[in-house]
Formats: structure tokens, C-alpha cells, sequence
């Protein structure tokens, strides 16, 4: 069975008090392959718990994971992680970061200088090939961290917050950078955010989250993601119907965090 099935995950994490918390309850949900899916909601939701389950770096203390047909036991190369800091190697050029990957898997030279030059220019970074990381900007180092990650051809995209550190109007243009990766790439991919705004952008799907425990609470069906590959991305996010969605998943979220606040 191809595609991302999720049943019934649990998370509990024990303390060095002996205290146990429950990060993640009953959390249950399949995505096709080529769907993209953002998921919100206030801090301490499980949202990054439930995405380290998914790159295999957590064991769930309840349910399973499976991936094309195959549980997920550990990190494994089908799944590709893209952090909200790069985490590149600042010792090593744009090109060797990118090849990085492709070289350990035992690829020719040959085959790694295209495939790295390939996705430079996909990410519009085919003239930096030989800068080193620290040389470059915020956003530029995120494009590179992108085409790192795809440049390993996994099935399974995971972002944490992958545009989290960058100004406003970078983050934009790496959103639509994001959108023309999913569509020309057909990966799967799996967004954790805390802008609502960027979440209805981005998800074919939208989870809201809840906390204690970390739940699924609302599901949305978006045409914003496919909108946004061929429209101008700001007349999308002033049109109506995105200010109505926006508006009623900030409240949502907002009444979470007061609750939270309330239970301090």
C-alpha cells in the first residue's frame, strides 16, 4: 500500500521526576503519495513530537507508522528532514552539501555533479556552487537545505518550521519556492508551522491541533496550494474566503493558548 498511514500513535514521555506526559493521543490519518499537509496549533500541541515519530528519530509508545507499505522503524534515506536552521555543513561549499547525500550512497562523481547541478538550478542557486555556506543569506541556505534533502530522492518530505528564521518577504518567495518543488518533484510532503497564514498557503491539508493531549482537532481540504501555483500569491491571501479560514483557525488557536494560560 503506497502513500503515509498513521493509526493510532500515541507519545508519553516520562520525566526524571517520574512525572509522564502525553504528548501525542490516538492520532490517526493517511496522505496519498504527492499530497501536501501543513499542520498548526499552539506550542505543546506534539507537533514536533508526532514529526520526529515520522523521520524514525521517536518510537511511539502506542500505534504504528507506515510508509509505502512498510512500517517505520528508524531514519532511513526514504525520508528527508529539512529543519527551520539549515543544519548544513558550514565546512563544506553549496555544491559539496548537496552532494553530500548522493556520495554516501555510493554514486559515481560523475553522477553527483549532475545530479548537485541539476537541483541548483532548480533552487536558483546554480551560480553559488562553490560558495561556502556561511557566505550566504538566510534564505539561500534554506534553498540549499531544500535541494540537500531532495537531492537524496526520498518519498517523504519533513519541515520543521523549514522558514521560520527568515523576514517577511523572503519567507514568501520560499513559499512559492516550496509549492513549484511539490509540483515538479510530486513528493509528499509534511509542513509544521506556527504561521496560520503559511499554513493555509502551503496544505492541500490542514491539521489543527490541540494539546494535553495532542490531538487532532479540526481537518481542512484547502485549494490554496494548487491556487498558488499559478496565482500571485498576496491576491490569494487578501482574497475572502482565505481571510474567513485564517480568521477562524486563529481563533481556534487563540482560545487553545488561553485555556493553556488558564491551566498554568
Amino acid at each position: 500500500m503506497q502513500g503515509l498511514n498513521i493509526s493510532g500513535v500515541s507519545m508519553v514521555y516520562e520525566l526524571p521526576n517520574g512525572v509522564k506526559v502525553e504528548a501525542l493521543s490516538d492520532v490517526n490519518f493517511s496522505l496519498e503519495p504527492g499530497a501536501v499537509l501543513s499542520v498548526l496549533g499552539p506550542s505543546g500541541c506534539g507537533k514536533t513530537t508526532l514529526l520526529n515519530i515520522l523521520a524514525g528519530f521517536l518510537a511511539p509508545t502506542q500505534g504504528e507508522v507506515i510508509l509505502n507499505g512498510h512500517p517505520i522503524e528508524g531514519p532511513d534515506a526514504e525520508r528527508g528532514m529539512v529543519f527551520q536552521q539549515g543544519a548544513l555543513f558550514e565546512w563544506l561549499t553549496v555544491s559539496e552539501n548537496v552532494g553530500f547525500g548522493p556520495a554516501m550512497k555510493g554514486m559515481s562523481k560523475k553522477e553527483v555533479k549532475e545530479k548537485v547541478e541539476s537541483w541548483l538550478v532548480t533552487v536558483g542557486l546554480q551560480d553559488f556552487g562553490d560558495k561556502a555556506v556561511y557566505e550566504l543569506s538566510g534564505g539561500m541556505q534554506q534553498r540549499v537545505a531544500l535541494a540537500r534533502c531532495l537531492a537524496n530522492d526520498p518519498d517523504l518530505i519533513l519541515m520543521d518550521e523549514p522558514l521560520g528564521a527568515l523576514d517577511a518577504l523572503t519567507r514568501e518567495k520560499m513559499q512559492s519556492l516550496i509549492l513549484k518543488l511539490w509540483k515538479e518533484t510530486g513528493k509528499t510532503i509534511i509542513v509544521i508551522t506556527h504561521s496560520v497564514e503559511e499554513a493555509l498557503f502551503l496544505g492541500q491539508k490542514l491539521f489543527v491541533m490541540a494539546p494535553r493531549p495532542g490531538r487532532i482537532e479540526k481537518r481542512y481540504n484547502l485549494p490554496f496550494a494548487e491556487r498558488g501555483l499559478v496565482e500571485d500569491p498576496r491576491s490569494i491571501k487578501t482574497e475572502p474566503e482565505f481571510i474567513e479560514v485564517r480568521e477562524e483557525v486563529l481563533s481556534m488557536i487563540w482560545g487553545m493558548e488561553e485555556q493553556i494560560m488558564g491551566q498554568l
